[in-house]
């Protein structure tokens, strides 16, 4: 067990934190794990490639752990109905829709069906720029979203301190368009890089054949 490999197992368990304690409304501490858990992300990855402590366990672990941590997320945000239904005088198509998640599970189950294929075959079929910005994109919607949700909470004290820092209310507004705009990114971005990720997928399977 190494720092890469130990990291990612915390980042499974951060995700099964947040899981439990996102339905009790702790956003101050589901924003706070999830940032930890994203920053575990990139810091495996950065430990393993520098230190040459790439391990058939973490190759298999770590992309399990951030399809747990992004896609059990979005499913558990789906309950929440602060998430779901717009305010007033806004569409509620703008909001996290039950399509737009079932969208990213449905790339992720398909690029490490086609991943694990293509690399039993001998191809490469490793992360691009493409899939990282995906990920990135993800975090950071999920980021803005638990920040949202702690406005709706009396006992925030992540409200409580951007209240302090840029005035009453006045910092509400941007992190919701913060969100929706980002939530929007994601869906698309995970939609082209799936589309992406199939061309060169369906490109490697010709040419072997």
């Amino acid at each position: 067990m190494n720092v890469p490999n130990i990291l990612t197992l915390w980042r499974v368990i951060f995700a099964v934190a947040i899981f439990v304690l996102l339905p009790f409304k702790q956003y101050d501490l589901c924003l706070l794990l999830f940032i930890l858990a994203s920053l575990t992300d990139f810091a495996d990855g950065w430990w393993a490639r520098k230190f040459k402590q790439v391990t058939v366990f973490g190759r298999i672990m770590d992309p399990f752990a951030d399809k747990l941590l992004i896609c059990g997320v979005f499913i558990c945000l789906l309950s929440v109905e602060n998430i779901s239904r717009a305010p007033d005088g806004l569409p509620g198509w703008l909001m996290l829709q039950p399509w737009m998640v079932v969208a990213i599970v449905a790339r992720e189950l398909l690029i490490t069906s086609l991943r694990a294929f293509v690399e039993k075959s001998g191809g490469d079929f490793s992360a691009k720029w493409i899939g990282k910005w995906k990920m990135a994109l993800q975090c950071l919607a999920i980021i803005a979203i638990f920040t949202y949700l702690t406005t709706q909470s009396d006992r925030s004290l992540v409200a409580e301190t951007l209240g302090n820092l840029c005035g009453e209310n006045r910092w509400q507004k941007p992190v919701f368009y913060l969100w929706i705009v980002s939530l929007w990114g994601t869906v698309v971005i995970t939609l082209y890089s799936g589309v992406t990720y199939c061309i060169n997928a369906a490109r490697m399977i010709r040419a072997q054949s």
